[in-house]
C-alpha cells in the first residue's frame, strides 16, 4: 500500500485545480482519473466563457466563488501566457417587457461586487452589433473567453512540477473511510495498474460521478449523499462567420442561461446550450448525440435577438451534462462544498453540483478546499 498526504479523485478543471494548490502546500498529491485524457467530462463540453458573476444569489458560493475566481483566472492566464480574451458580453432584451428585468440583473450583479454593467439603450447597442435586435442591453466588459484546455494543461503542469502525480485509466473501486485518524481513507483502485492508496485527505471532485463516488465511501452516512440530477445541453455551430464581437445572451431561463451566441478563440460562434433534462443509469450512459431535429427550436430563440440568422445554417456542434442537485421545476441551489464540520469524516471533501460558473472559479473553488482541509 502506497501512502500520500493527497488523493484527488476526478481530472476535470476543478480536480486539477485543487490537485495542483495541495501540491503547491507541499503534499504529496495524486490525482485519479478513470477516463484516459484529463477534462473529457464537463470541463470539455461547455462554451468556455470566463463569467462575470452576475446572477448567482447574493452570498451564494456561485456569487463569491465566481467574483473571486474570474479575477485569479484572468491573472492567472496572463502570467503563464493561456490564450483568452475580455471580449465582453451583451446581455439583451429584445422586448420592453424585458427592459425591466435588466434593470434587477444590474442590481444582483452590483450586490455580487460586479460594479462595470453598462446599461446601453438601442441606439448604444446597435452601434456596438449592428446585427443585434435590442430594444435595450447591458454590456459586460469582464466577461471573456478561454483555451480552457490549455488551462488544464497548465495546472496539470504545476500539479506535476511540484511533485504530485496525474494517474490516468484508474477507476476507484472502493474506499474505506473508516481508518485510523492519521490515515483516514484508503482507496482501492483499478484499471491497467491496480493499486492501494491511503491518504490523510480525500477530496471527491468526479463532477457528474461525485455523488456515486461518495455513495461507495465506507465510513460517510448515506445521507450525506445527493442524487445525482442532470441537465443535458446542447450545441449547434453557424455554417460561416458571425458578424458579432462579443458574446449575445437572452435574459436568462429556468436551469440556464438561454440559447446564447459565444464565440470561440478562433472567432467561430456557436449557439447553447439549451436545457434538456436526462436521467441516464449513470454517467457512463449518458447519450450525447445532438438531436438535428433540435435546431428549429435553436434558429426561433436566435431570430429573438439575431433576426438576420441565415435559414438551416445551424449544424449539431457537440453537448455537455451539467451535474444538477435540483430536478426540472425545483429551486436552483448553489455549490456544494461538503467538508468534515458537515460530514464528520476527517479529511474528506465532497465537491457536489459544480456546474457553470465552475469552470471560471475553479481557483477559488481550490482554495476553498484548501480551508476545508488544513
Amino acid at each position: 500500500m502506497e501512502t500520500v498526504d493527497a488523493v484527488v479523485i476526478g481530472a476535470g478543471v476543478v480536480g486539477l485545480a485543487v490537485a495542483r494548490a495541495l501540491a503547491l502546500q507541499g503534499m504529496e498529491t495524486v490525482l485519479l482519473e478513470c477516463g484516459d485524457a484529463i477534462g473529457t467530462g464537463t470541463s470539455s463540453r461547455n462554451s468556455e466563457v470566463i463569467h462575470a458573476g452576475i446572477y448567482y444569489p447574493t452570498g451564494s458560493l456561485k456569487a463569491r466563488l465566481c467574483v473571486r475566481g474570474r479575477e485569479r483566472l484572468y491573472a492567472y492566464c496572463a502570467e503563464r501566457g493561456i490564450e483568452h480574451r475580455r471580449c465582453g458580453k451583451l446581455l439583451v432584451a429584445t422586448s420592453e417587457a424585458q427592459r425591466a428585468s435588466l434593470a434587477q440583473i444590474q442590481s444582483q450583479a452590483a450586490r455580487n461586487g460586479v460594479a462595470d454593467l453598462q446599461l446601453l439603450d438601442a441606439a448604444q447597442v446597435h452601434a456596438l452589433e449592428p446585427e443585434l435586435d435590442a430594444v435595450a442591453a447591458l454590456l459586460s466588459p469582464s466577461t471573456g473567453i478561454i483555451d480552457s484546455h490549455a488551462l488544464m494543461l497548465a495546472l496539470q503542469g504545476e500539479l506535476e512540477s511540484h511533485g504530485g502525480a496525474l494517474a490516468l485509466r484508474s477507476p476507484v473501486l472502493s474506499i474505506d473511510s473508516c481508518g485510523a485518524k492519521h490515515l483516514p481513507h484508503v482507496l482501492q483502485v483499478g484499471g491497467e495498474a491496480p493499486m492501494e492508496l491511503a491518504a490523510r485527505h480525500l477530496v471527491n471532485a468526479a463532477g457528474l460521478w461525485a455523488p456515486g463516488v461518495a455513495a461507495g465511501i465506507e465510513g460517510l452516512a448515506s445521507s450525506f449523499v445527493p442524487q445525482a440530477r442532470y441537465a443535458k445541453g446542447n450545441y449547434f455551430a453557424l455554417g460561416g462567420r458571425a458578424p458579432f464581437s462579443h458574446l449575445i445572451y437572452p435574459v436568462p431561463e429556468e436551469a440556464g442561461l438561454g440559447v446564447h451566441l459565444t464565440l470561440d478563440l478562433a472567432g467561430q460562434a456557436r449557439f447553447g446550450p439549451d436545457v434538456e433534462w436526462i436521467e441516464p443509469a449513470s454517467p457512463e450512459h449518458i447519450d450525447y448525440r445532438v438531436d438535428p431535429a433540435r435546431a428549429a427550436a435553436f434558429e426561433t430563440a436566435v431570430r429573438r435577438y439575431w433576426p438576420g440568422l441565415p435559414r438551416e445554417s445551424l449544424h449539431p456542434a457537440y453537448s455537455g451534462v451539467r451535474p444538477k442537485l435540483q430536478w426540472h421545476g425545483e429551486a436552483v441551489l448553489d455549490f456544494m462544498l461538503q467538508g468534515s464540520a458537515e460530514h464528520g469524516v476527517a479529511g474528506l471533501v465532497n465537491l457536489y453540483g459544480i456546474e457553470s460558473p465552475g469552470l471560471t472559479a475553479s481557483l477559488a473553488i481550490a482554495d476553498a478546499v484548501l480551508s476545508l482541509l488544513l
